[in-house]
Formats: structure tokens, sequence, C-alpha cells
């Protein structure tokens, strides 16, 4: 049966969609699932960070199941796991319960997405339909992140917090309905038969073990056993996660890349760049309703200027890499993202929205992008055609990681600040204004690093066109 490889393409890009609605849609609804689930405020930025480190921890595992297994049938299988448990969050009556089932919603996006993504590249051909597809799959995911947090609000203002979940299932079973009819299966011949699963589950459980190290060090102490023991736990890990990876016939993480400068400079960058983009992100949506009052949805609505600034951001960076070059772009991006920050930890409880937010959620729009476009581009400019799914693979799910990292020590220092704040008699509302600036200027700091970094290391590059499309294609 002939299927029009644009049918495919909307179908998969569908399913893109949901995977990256699900990073920003939960967002506004924190505040409601807090106070219904009796969330402690440190334990509530594991709604988030459940999901991000399983997605970018087990992203590569997926992309080598999608080549061993057929993507089609990893494809359809992550699909049905982030359904159920889509669902199964929606019906969360605890803490733990939540947390448990958004872990498990990350695998599954960690499964179809380098799955549909390996299924478009080889439904279209190289060059110009391919570049085209790309840009559809870039940008319906950028709009999902978007659309996100206002779907969101519309849904926790008009019926409840669980509907960010319930929202997705409709959604999957009408593409697992469509998949045999408009989505091929296409496979190619792989050489060595192994999944690295060792290495997946070690650097995923070593990264989880950093964080929560983190996180528990605001109520035990830096200095406490648990604290210690689940830190050394977690480097442990990530040592033998190195080890495993070195000594792998085909390992998920080719630690050869690393050779690469420019991957390894960009990588970092991207680490930074979700540090900031995550910190910022939960805590402007809890100060928003917490502090100055927002429902659900006009807290989403509010982001809506950071997300078109992000969207426009990504056309002119696109065309500013080619006339002044990677490094100088990342550079204002950068620079850009550091102001944004300082101007957003400045606003208080009454001030005006177009004065003390809007401007600086619109720089922080143009700054993320800015780096992350060039960031994505140098890459994959040294590895060899061959390893630049592996090398675009490696960071993105660096960052994803970076900003679970971020935001937990960020959340962590927030936390402590408002604590602080509050024991020597300060009032809730000034407390919480205290920590939001703490948390922010921290962030901030992620974004200075990001500067430093690009000036002392990143390369200057100018791609032509057709670089710029296999470029963002492999990306």
């Amino acid at each position: 049966m002939r299927r029009s490889p644009w049918a495919t393409l909307a179908v998969l890009a569908l399913a893109q969609f949901i995977v990256v609605l699900d990073v920003t849609i939960v967002n506004v609804a924190l505040p409601d699932i807090q106070a219904d689930l009796n969330f402690s405020t440190d334990s509530l930025q594991w709604v988030i960070n459940a999901y991000t480190l399983l997605f970018g921890g087990f992203l590569l595992l997926g992309g080598r199941m999608a080549d061993l297994l057929g993507a089609r049938r990893v494809f359809v299988g992550g699909l049905i796991l982030f359904g159920i448990t889509s669902l199964v969050a929606g019906l969360a009556n605890s803490p733990e319960f939540l947390i448990g089932a958004r872990a498990v919603q990350g695998l599954g996006g960690a499964l179809l997405s380098p799955a549909a993504l390996a299924i478009l590249t080889m439904t279209f051909a190289h060059g110009r339909e391919r570049n085209i597809a790309m840009g559809v799959w870039g940008g319906l995911a950028g709009l999902g992140g978007t659309l996100g947090v206002v779907a969101g609000g519309v849904l926790v203002d008009s019926l409840s917090w669980q509907w960010v979940f319930f929202v997705n299932v409709p959604i999957v079973i009408a593409l697992i309905a469509l998949i045999p009819v408009f989505v091929p299966d296409v496979r190619h011949h792989v050489g060595v038969r192994t999944f690295d699963t060792l290495g997946a589950l070690l650097g995923t459980a070593g990264l989880m073990s950093i964080v929560y190290g983190v996180v528990r060090s605001e109520p035990s102490g830096w200095g406490s056993a648990e604290v210690i023991g689940v830190l050394t736990a977690g480097v442990l890990m990530m040592v033998a996660f190195v080890f495993v990876e070195r000594r792998s016939a085909a390992p998920l993480v080719p630690m050869r890349l690393f050779r690469s400068r420019a991957l390894s400079v960009s990588g970092a960058s991207l680490s930074l760049n979700g540090a900031a983009f995550l910190s910022m992100f939960f805590l402007t949506a809890i100060y928003l309703q917490q502090v100055r009052g927002d429902s659900a949805l006009e807290a989403g609505v509010h982001f809506l200027p950071m997300g078109g600034a992000a969207i426009v951001g990504a056309v002119l960076a696109s065309q500013l890499v080619q006339r002044i070059g990677t490094r100088t772009v990342q550079l204002a991006g950068a620079v850009l993202s550091v102001g944004a920050l300082l101007w957003l930890s400045q606003a208080d409880a009454t001030g005006s929205y177009a004065t003390q937010l809007l401007p600086g959620l619109i720089l922080f729009g143009f700054g993320i992008i800015g780096v992350g476009v060039p960031g994505q581009i140098t890459a994959v400019s040294e590895v060899r055609p061959a390893e630049a799914g592996a090398a675009s693979g490696v960071v993105n799910a660096m960052y994803q990681v970076g900003g679970a990292l971020g935001l937990a020590v960020v959340t962590t220092l927030s936390i402590s600040h408002t604590t602080s704040e509050l024991t020597q008699g300060a009032t809730q509302q000034h407390a919480f204004e205290a920590g939001f600036e703490r948390g922010l200027l921290v962030a901030a700091l992620f974004s200075v690093a990001n500067v430093i970094l690009t000036l002392a290391a990143a390369p200057q590059l100018q791609p032509t066109a057709d670089q710029l499309a296999e470029a963002t294609a492999a990306a």
C-alpha cells in the first residue's frame, strides 16, 4: 500500500508534539498539584525532574532499540507506554505515585521520540523534502512547548490538574489507530546487536542519585550521612558508566566523540542552557500563581511572549549564523539570557507585568534560542556524517540532564533562602519573593558560565545553507 510521506510526517510530528507538550504543560499545574497531593516544597520539582531525567537518560537507548528492533515497533511501544502512564499520572493520589508515573512517562517519550525521528529520516530522501519535513518537525515541537503553558492553564482552570495528563490519552489512542495506515515499517541493517542497557541504567541511576542528593541537602544538610551516601553512590555509578562505555563494543555514548572540541563545548553549553531554562520556567510558573495571584490560565498566557520570541529567534539565529558565525550568535544569546534573568529577578508581587516581567520573558526567549541553534550546529560540525545522529543524541541528552541538575541546584538554594527569611520573621509573600530572586540569580550564573565558556572555547563557524540544513536535520 502506497503511503503519503506527508501523512506519515503528520502522525510522527503529532507524537513528538505531545512529548514536548508534557515538558511545559505541567508547570502551570504545579501549585494545584502541590495543594491537592500535599507535596513538600522541595519534592515538587520531581514532577518535572522525574520526566526530564528518564527522558534524557534513556534517549540514546531508545535510538538504539529503534535501530535493532525496528523503528515502528519501538515507536508504537513508546507511544503506548506514554499513554498508559499519562492516564496513571492523572489518577495519582500521592506524591510518590505521581513521580513514579512521570518517570515512566519520560521513559515512554525516550522510546518514541528517537524512533519517530528515525522513521522520518528514512521516509524522506536526503535533500529539499527532508529539510522541509525536519522544519515542520522542529516547528511543531517548538509550538508544543509554547502552547503547553496555555493548554495547561485552560485545563487546570476549567477542569482540574489531572487533565494535563488525561489530555494525552485520546491523542495516543488516535495515533495508534493511524499508525498501521500511515506509518511504514522501515528498517535498515545494523552491525553489532547490543543494547548497552547496563550503560543506560548506570548513567540514569547515577544522575538521579546526584540530583536526589542535591535536593536532600536542604532539609538534611550537606554533611548528613544520607546526602553524602547518595552523592557518593551517584558519582561511583557515573564512573562505572564511563568505564562501561569505554569498553562496550557499541556504546550508547561513544567516548571518542568527546575528542571533538566542538561537540564537548557545545554539549556543556547546551547543558547550561537547559539548566537556566528549566529553572526559570519552574520558578516563574509558581511565582506567577503563588505570589502574584495569577490563575493557571493567566500564568500560561503570560508565558506566551517568551514562546513567540523563541520561535522568531530560531528563524533569526539560523540566518545570523551564516552571516556572523556561530560563536557570535551563541555569545549574544548567552548575554541576553543573563540580562533577562537579572531583569526578572527584580520583579515583585505588585509591580506591572508589562514592565517587570514582559521584557525579561521576551529577552529570555531570544536568549535561549540564541544559544541553542548555534550549539546544535557546532555539535555536529566535526563528526563524521555517519555519527551526526549519535552526536546530536548525546548533546540533546546533555541538555535534558543539565536542565534537571540545574533545577535541583536552583530549587534547593531558593527554598533554603525562603526558609531562612521565614525563620527571621519575614512575611510569607516577602520570603517567596526573596526565594524567587535568589533562584533566578543562581540561574543567571549558569548563563554567565555560558558567556565565559563561549568566549574561552567555542569555535567560530559560518555554515553554508546546505550545511545548516544538514546540521538542523541531524539535530
